[in-house]
């Protein structure tokens, strides 16, 4: 029996338990996509390169698995490094296949060749590596596999010749191996660890816990709120894992929601469980995580243990794993656990304040505000949702709500803070799991990056419902104009022509336009209802700035 490398690559990813890919054929890569036919191996093709990398990145984000991307040579490849640089700052485990030009013809001036995508990789991936001989590749892909979902998890690229996908070899020549996939993480916490992480949890007034993305990717968000609901401990959680504490009644959201306590009433101890120092931190500012709390980090990379605030224990292990062994020997801790309830009181009176704040300060004018536009999706979205944000303004805005929303997972911008990303990362999202509800929730400037995308969610039979907050500007950008140079200074923001609902249907999906706020969530239940692509418009103000945006421009939230 001999195989094509193209076969062999499809063989492996069965194997490894990936069950379909996202990519646009190609003749360099096409290899991979007869042996996919032959074996009913399935690959949903988009209309750019860019998108088939976010769909990776969003079915491994809500699916908390591996995610491939099949790239053809050359512009196929630059296409997605967006992605790849997104996957990179995000920890998220995709594996991009790229093909390239022959071997037999390097450096010959030839079709889609010339440059080096490993070495374009290389900075902004675990490890990339270009495979030479077809008997290879399955060893390879595994290696590959194994890195990108080891901790700390991350995107690999294997760079494919043609001439090698294309290559034939004897199966019993193949360099085959005999396991696939990831392997448990360790928590690597120890006993004292253990003994040292629960005493000063036991001894806390104002312990919190917040969930980073590396305890979702592990799937540790039960076992946090196990450890939570035991110890009484209050959880909070970066965008990536807010899915993984909602379902507590000790879930108060999303970080941002610790501002505004008096000092003298701050979080005196916070334990990390995946979380890393940063954008979603204030930079170690300490107005979210007081500078003089006792912070314990869990962590799978050594390199982000205390990297801009002081720690009193770092750990390097799956947070995941770590979280699963706090629980269990918190059932048993000899010290017992003291009554928070009024910890946990003065949180939700913190929590439900600013929801209050933000709806109470909002100035209504003849279209519909972005803040009543993202209460109606929150509280309409049913449980389970994945629900993915995109553009600046919209994420902004419904960050203030989607704490209130039964989600499963909230995906929006990472540190590479991309726009554009939300349709591909959706579509993945919804290809992870189809009878699971997926609501993007974008700007009108964001999803101008890929309303080509809404012609594959009809071919593939995606329901996504995508509604689009079109506010006829790039408006973070343009606020920002206004309030650092002047309303006079406004330049190259305005987008107000043209009908987002209109492109959709062209296309073939469902749409329809919202001008009424009382119109939304009727709406967006019979979007979800019809199992259809829909796009849903809403004609929002502009003119109402975010309070996160009024952080990020160096401001106060109110």
């Amino acid at each position: 029996m001999t195989a094509t490398g193209g076969e062999l690559v499809i063989r492996t990813l069965e194997r490894a338990s990936v069950d379909v890919a996202f990519g646009i054929n190609g003749i360099h890569i096409d290899s991979i996509y007869q042996a996919a036919l032959d074996r009913s191996f399935r690959i949903v093709d988009t209309r750019n390169e860019m998108n088939a990398g976010h769909a990776a990145e969003g079915y491994a984000r809500a699916g908390h698995r591996l995610g491939v991307a099949l790239l053809t040579a050359g512009g196929g490849f630059t296409n997605a490094v967006t992605s790849i640089a997104n996957a990179h700052l995000d920890r998220t485990p995709v594996l991009y296949i790229a093909a390239s030009g022959p071997l037999g013809v390097d450096e010959t001036n030839t079709l889609q060749a010339g440059i080096d995508q490993v070495a374009i990789a290389t900075p902004i991936t675990k490890w990339a590596h270009r495979v030479t001989r077809v008997e290879l590749l399955p060893r390879l892909i595994a290696q590959a596999i194994r890195i990108a979902t080891h901790g700390p998890r991350g995107p690999v690229l294997l760079d494919i010749p043609w001439d090698v996908l294309t290559a034939t070899v004897d199966d019993a020549l193949a360099d085959g191996v005999e396991e696939l996939g990831a392997h448990a993480l360790t928590a690597a916490l120890g006993a004292d660890a253990v003994e040292r992480i629960l005493d000063g949890l036991a001894g806390a007034e104002r312990p919190v816990f917040i969930a980073g993305s590396e305890l979702t990717r592990g799937d540790g968000g039960a076992a946090l709120r196990r450890l939570a609901e035991i110890t009484g401990t209050p959880l909070f959680s970066d965008t990536e894992a807010l899915g993984a504490i909602r379902e507590s009644p000790l879930s108060f959201g999303l970080l941002q929601g610790l501002f505004g306590l008096d000092e003298a009433e701050r979080p005196d101890r916070v334990v990390l469980f995946g979380l890393r120092f940063g954008l979603a931190t204030a930079h170690g500012s300490g107005i979210l995580i007081p500078r003089d709390a006792a912070v314990v980090q869990i962590d799978s990379d050594a390199r982000e243990l205390g990297r801009l605030q002081p720690i009193e224990l770092g750990a390097v292990g799956d947070p995941a794993a770590a979280a699963e062994e706090l629980a269990r020997a918190a059932l048993t801790w000899a010290a017992g656990w003291p009554d928070r309830s009024r910890w946990q009181e003065r949180l939700r009176e913190l929590v439900d304040g600013r929801f209050e704040s933000v709806t109470a300060q909002a100035v209504r004018d003849d279209r519909i505000h972005p803040m009543d536009a993202v209460t109606a999706i929150a509280e309409t979205v049913p449980a389970g949702s994945v629900v993915v944000a995109d553009g600046a303004l919209t994420y902004l805005w419904l960050s203030e709500t989607i704490s209130r929303a039964p989600v499963a997972d909230y995906l929006c911008h990472g540190y590479l803070s991309s726009m554009g990303v939300g349709v591909g990362t959706a579509l993945g999202a919804q290809a992870a799991d189809v009878t699971r509800p997926v609501v993007l929730v974008t700007g009108d400037g964001a999803v101008g990056y890929s309303l080509g995308e809404f012609d594959s969610m009809v071919r593939a039979g995606l329901p996504v419902v995508v509604v689009v907050l079109n506010n006829r500007a790039w408006g973070a950008t343009l606020h920002a104009q206004e309030l650092i140079l002047g309303p006079d200074r406004v330049v190259n923001n305005r987008l107000e022509n043209g009908s987002y609902s209109g492109v959709a249907r062209a296309l073939g999906a469902d749409s329809i336009d919202v001008s009424d706020i009382a119109d939304l969530a009727p709406t967006l239940r019979e979007a979800l209802a019809s199992g259809r692509p829909t796009c849903i418009e809403v004609h929002v103000s502009l003119a109402p700035v975010p309070p996160e945006l009024n952080v990020l421009l160096g401001g106060k939230p109110f």
